[in-house]
This record gives C-alpha cells, structure tokens and sequence, in this order.
C-alpha cells in the first residue's frame, strides 16, 4: 500500500516538474523567436543592400544590346515633314519649253537657195523663278538653240520668255517672263556651300513632261567631278533623289524651302535614273545670274594655279615627293601674271584650304573659286616643304579667251613660253574642246599669227576674231616646240 502511495506522489511530483519546465521552454523559446525577428529586421534595414529591381517588360537577355536606330530611321521617326518644304516650292518650278524652226529643204534647188519646208523642234525642262518680278534660271543645255523659249507655270498660265545671258560651261541660262503684278511665286536662295553628305533634300521638276513632281534624298556627296576631260567648272552637288529627263533646270531644295542647286544631270546607261545625279551649287549659280543681270556677262575670278584636275596627290606622287599628306591639291605651275604668282604661290606647294573650305582635290578648289569675282581676296592655307603657310590672293579677272568655232582657248604667252618656243609674239593655247582633241595634243602650242595679222595678247585675237563673220574661214600660225611654224585653215 506504503508502495502505491509512493509511486503515485512521484508522478504526481514528476508531471508537476514537466510542466514548469515546458511554460520556461515555451517562455525562452519566445523570447529567441522575439531576438531573432529584431535581430533579422535590424539586418535588413541598416546592413543588407536593396535588391535590384526587375523590369519584367524587359523580354531580352541582357548581353544583347540596345538597338540604336540608324541616322535614316531616326530622321523619318523624328517627323520629318517634307509637305511644307513641297508647298514652298513647287509652285516656283516651272516648266520650259525650247522650240526651234528649220527648214527642210525637198529638191536640189531649195537647198541651193536655202528654201524648204519649214519644220520645229520642241525640247523641254524645268526652271526656277527666283523673283518676283520673273527671272528663272534654268540650264544651258535646255534653251540653247532656241528661237522661241516658253513658261507655263504650276497653275496652267503661260508665257513667252526672252534670253537675259548664259554661262555654257556652267550650264546655267537666265530667262525673264513678264506676269501680270511681279508676284509670283519664287524660291530664296540657299547656301550650298553649309549644305552637308547626308543632309535631306528635294528634287522639284517636271520629268518626263510630268508637271510640279517632287522626289526626296539625300546629298550623296558634294565638289563632285563628273567629267574627266573638262574639270574647269565641274563641281556638283551629287543627290540619289530620283533625276529624269525633263527635271534639267529644276530646284534642289533643302528641307526649308531653300535653293541649294539647279539639277543638271544624270549619269546613266539607259537615259534616265539609275541613283546617281548633280547639281549645281545655288552659290556659283546664283554668282552667275547676279553678274549677267549687273554687268550682261560672266564675272570670273581666277587663282592661278594648274593641277591634276581628277586626283591631285595619286598615290604614285607621294611615293615620288615623299611627302606624308594624301589630300590636298598639289600644284604644277604657277600662271603667268596671277594672283597666286603675285601672292607668291609657288610649283610643289599643296593647298590644304581656301577660306573655310577645305581642299581635297581640284574641283573642291574650282567650285568655290567659281563662285568668286575678280579682285576677291581669298585666304591661301598651303604645305610647303612640309610647313603651313597662309597668303592671301587677289583674284584676277579671266586671263583667257575661247574661240568657240575652233573649241580653243587661249592665254597670254609669259616670256617663259615664248623663249620655249622661240618665239617672239603669241598667245598660248590652254584648253581645247573633245573634238579638237581628236586632232591631237594642241594644248601648250604658241600661236602667233591669224589670218596674217601677228597676235601678241588674248585682245588681239577677240579683235580679229570679233570681226569675223561666222561663214568666213580662218587661218592660223601654230609654233610647235621645235620652233616650227604650221598654218592650218579652218572652214565653218
């Protein structure tokens, strides 16, 4: 019995013991929990850095990078608009028609007496109105020739027009329509020489006797040479906006509206657009119209220098000069009586730069040259024996004259030339055309007399030439290197 009682009151004494134990458990166990939780947002708060955030729209892989429109895509999601540019200008673009008569003469005795059928030639392009009052300006190539020139404006009117003055090597004619109330509409000129590669621009014509059509491109280059055998004048803006037949003489306009070329040409196989056409420059067109409307001719201002005109340092020359530039224009010689033989410019000098344009082949130098008059000082910026030197040269006026019915230009003979030559008088011929090339190389030849008259300078030729009627033949004295003296007789 003593045994049971014992055994009861040692589990009731053992329970008792469990459960005090348990409630300090429970109680220490809280308090670590209580610790930890403090402990842990201690941490999170003040030590532990924040998580980076994840962009779930982000659907790319991290190591592709971001895709960065190019320049053409960013203009057209920028909004570029080309409808206002179109609105000023399409209005001022106007169409040109050529008409020229001849007679067709039907039996030997018609063409004996110079008598026929008479018969006409229409040809076509495109203008610019560049005032008011109606002066256009269109190309060369698409009045010449013509016994009548007429305008039809974008809204259907039309007019006769008259021939103010040309430059053809330039191929730029200026015309002159007289509209009711000098108000038409016109295109201000822009500055093409600020016109940059790349920049957006607008060609405005009428191709294929399509009135008012305007294309988009952009400038693909510019001081473009397109004609290796005449680089006189060459220096074109080159655009891939869509050029036609019938566009010559149109309006390259930048993206304000702004004349910055009268397109002129297309290079092509099939005769029409193939992504390649020129311009030229709105600042040596809109020089030529000033002189022909200020002084009834062509004002050229002259540096001087003569050069490669395709590709000034090849790299063959620079091996053989041992020099370390590969742009610039390289210079030959020195003309006699120049700006650049007065400013001192001398044979191997490399010109770098003139004003702010920078001169990497002739047509750079040409093209803004152009764009000068006589006694225009421009800032020579050259290389010499590898040193830069700038010198500022007085632009003079042309030093040569073109006999066009022969396709010969002369100069003054320096007494260099003449001693040369063994010659004591002359002019020497600079230029020739492509069909005289074909007769050989004449360029550098003395000539001393014409028509038996003794030449000594290029006044001496216009007097005898002015005083030619264009059926009369002309004979010529030629001196060759030898000293020899040639006649050639050249009939009309």
């Amino acid at each position: 019995m003593n045994f049971v009682y014992t055994k009861i009151l040692i589990l009731t004494l053992y329970n008792y013991l469990m459960k005090m134990t348990m409630k300090k458990i429970a109680s220490l166990l809280s308090v670590a929990v209580l610790a930890g939780i403090i402990t842990l947002g201690a941490y999170k708060l003040f030590i532990e850095e924040p998580a980076p955030q994840v962009d779930l729209t982000q659907n790319q892989p991290s190591s592709i990078p971001v895709y960065t429109p190019t320049a053409y895509t960013a203009a057209a999601s920028s909004g570029i608009d080309f409808t206002e540019a179109a609105e000023r200008t399409v209005n001022a673009v106007v169409h040109v028609s050529n008409k020229q008569e001849y007679k067709q003469p039907r039996n030997m005795m018609e063409f004996l007496r110079g008598g026929g059928q008479r018969g006409g030639i229409v040809g076509a392009g495109s203008g610019v109105i560049i005032s008011g009052d109606g002066f256009i300006i269109t190309n060369n190539h698409v009045i010449a020739g013509a016994s009548e020139i007429e305008v039809a404006l974008n809204d259907n009117r039309k007019y006769k027009a008259r021939l103010i003055g040309t430059d053809e090597k330039a191929d730029i004619a200026l015309i002159k329509i007289d509209a009711e109330g000098n108000e038409l509409p016109y295109i201000p000129f822009g500055d093409s020489d600020a016109a940059k590669v790349g920049e957006w621009v607008l060609a405005v014509g009428n191709p294929f006797n399509l009135t008012s059509t305007v294309t988009a491109g952009i400038i693909s280059a510019k001081a473009r040479d397109i004609d290796e055998y005449d680089s006189n004048y060459q220096s074109f803006i080159q655009t891939d906006a869509a050029i036609n037949p019938g566009n010559s003489g149109g309006a390259l306009v930048n993206t304000y509206g702004e004349l910055i070329g009268i397109n002129t040409a297309i290079t092509s196989q099939t005769g029409s657009y193939v992504g390649y056409a020129f311009a030229v420059p709105s600042n040596n067109a809109r020089k030529i119209v000033e002189d022909i409307m200020q002084y009834g001719s062509v004002q050229k201002g002259i540096l001087g220098v003569r050069g490669n005109s395709i590709k000034s340092l090849s790299s063959q020359k620079i091996k053989t000069l041992k020099i370390s530039v590969t742009e610039g224009f390289y210079v030959d010689g020195v003309e006699y009586e120049s700006g650049a033989e007065k400013a001192g410019i001398q044979t191997g000098d490399i010109i770098k730069q003139i004003d702010n344009i920078k001169i990497n082949k002739f047509s750079d130098l040409s093209g803004y040259i152009s764009s000068k008059r006589p006694n225009d000082v421009v800032e020579v910026s050259l290389l010499r024996s590898n040193k830069e030197i700038t010198l500022p040269v007085t632009l003079v006026k042309s030093m040569t004259y073109d006999i066009n019915r022969l396709g010969i230009q002369v100069k003054n003979a320096s007494p260099k030339d003449l001693k040369k030559f063994k010659a004591k008088h002359g002019v020497v011929i600079s230029d020739t055309s492509p069909e005289m090339r074909r007769y050989g190389n004449l360029i550098g030849l003395v000539i001393s007399e014409i028509d038996d008259e003794i030449v000594s300078n290029i006044e001496d030729v216009k007097n005898i030439i002015n005083r030619k009627r264009n059926n009369e033949t002309i004979s010529i004295v030629f001196i060759d290197q030898n000293g020899e003296r040639n006649r050639y007789i050249f009939e009309n």
